[in-house]
């Protein structure tokens, strides 16, 4: 298994591909087998499991049939159901669409609220364009009061809805509250390590274990780059910009693998 692929990442992918098509909890036997395909063993997903527990991300459960197994957290559907708009469905950004502004005051003495809350922004695709004030695309508002929220990181923060005024133009404004550069980078590795996964099976028929290990390897890449990019208006990002074609890649190994990956997940131990 490549370091690029953690296994508490890895979990999580699962569950939000082939995890919520059902109430039921994951069997930790089924667990131990989907994840052992993409090099996986057993001591380390149930030392991730446990994490992911801690965390609030997955509680245990039993099933009809009394096994134990693994069930999604409602503030874990929450998370995934934000994340499906921005790995799936991103809406085109606009200019005229505005800003969010996040504003934020805390105290010292809770100085570890501080960083959690600059994780959480940061990692939600914002920029910091003053000390204390985060701004980014208004389409991320929705997620962001979610995200806040859940974390009970509300009271600290104002939330407003804007436009840029000036005096810089937006363009080179964008360049300072984001390193773009940064972001280029992590698309263009994407598409070194998927697009030769693409180019073959646009050749071959992938049998359901090939394809649930590369959909799962590519669909665990791919879920942090719509994070790590804000969704800026293409007026607003630099020329040949790699995020289309990234996109464009991770959009055909979806169609051409996700279903036939699913019938790997479903098979019978």
């Amino acid at each position: 298994m490549s370091e690029l692929h953690a296994p508490r990442s890895l979990i999580v992918t699962l569950y939000g591909a082939y995890g919520r098509t059902s109430a039921g909890p994951v069997p930790v036997a089924e667990l131990i087998r989907l994840l052992a395909a993409v090099g996986v063993d057993a001591p380390s997903l149930r030392s991730s499991v446990s994490r992911l527990k801690r965390r609030g991300l997955l509680e245990s459960s039993r099933t009809d049939e009394g096994a134990a197994g693994y069930a999604l957290s409602a503030d874990a559907r929450q998370l995934l159901d934000d994340g499906d708009r921005r790995i799936y469905a991103r809406p085109a950004p606009r200019i005229a669409d505005g800003w969010v502004l996040a504003v934020f005051s805390v105290p010292e003495s809770q100085r570890e609220r501080r960083h959690v809350l600059r994780s959480r922004l940061a990692g939600l695709g914002f920029g910091t364009a003053a000390p204390g004030v985060w701004i980014a695309p208004a389409t991320l508002y929705e997620e962001t009061r979610h995200t806040l929220e859940r974390l009970g990181l509300g009271p600290y923060v104002d939330l407003f809805r804007g436009e840029h005024l000036g005096f810089t133009a937006t363009a080179e404004s964008v360049a300072r509250w984001w390193d773009l550069g940064a972001v280029a980078k992590l698309y263009e590795e994407f598409l070194e390590r998927h697009e030769p996964v693409l180019r073959h099976w646009e050749q071959h028929t992938p049998d359901a274990e090939s394809a649930y290990r590369d959909y799962l390897l590519a669909l665990d890449s791919w879920r942090r780059l719509p994070y790590a990019d804000p969704g800026l208006p293409p007026e607003l990002l630099p020329g040949e910009w790699p995020g289309g074609r990234a996109a464009e890649v991770f959009g055909q190994l979806h169609g051409r693998l996700r279903d036939a990956g699913a019938e790997f997940v479903l098979q019978s131990p």
